[in-house]
């Protein structure tokens, strides 16, 4: 379960900074302007459906954060480092969508479930559970 956790966190704060540095790139003036309602969103306004997707699209970010993560050590100059996180940026942004959800509601169920451990929990055993079907089909 802790490493369980430690990869969870990974995956959200790889994310995190990622979707925060696109986010400051496209909403930097409208982001001085407007609050942020999903940083505040309670847990009960998350549907299953919407934490199973969660789940996985947090899972398969671990995964493409570990990839892009030896790309950027290996990059030369910070062009190419700035280069390697807008890729990475965008294919977890992908992985996102291509789970239902949007990033917006993807940021806001990771910062509901850093402040909830009930929520993280279910949470982590949907991806758990998720996890072992996956190894069951294959």
């Amino acid at each position: 379960m802790q490493r369980m956790t430690a990869l969870f966190s990974a995956a959200l704060l790889s994310l995190g900074l990622a979707a925060t540095q696109a986010q400051a790139e496209q909403d930097d003036a409208a982001a001085n302007n407007a609050e942020q309602p999903q940083a505040t969103a309670p847990a009960q306004d998350f549907s299953d459906q919407q934490l199973q997707q969660f789940a996985d699209a947090s899972q398969e970010i671990a995964v493409i954060s570990q990839e892009y993560t030896q790309q950027l050590q290996a990059a030369e100059d910070k062009q190419a480092q700035q280069d390697v996180r807008k890729e990475a940026n965008d294919e977890m942004v992908k992985a996102v969508q291509n789970s239902g959800l949007e990033v917006d509601t993807f940021n806001a169920i990771g910062q509901a479930i850093q402040q909830d451990p009930e929520l993280m929990q279910r949470v982590q055993e949907m991806a758990k559970a998720s996890a072992a079907s996956d190894g069951q089909n294959s």
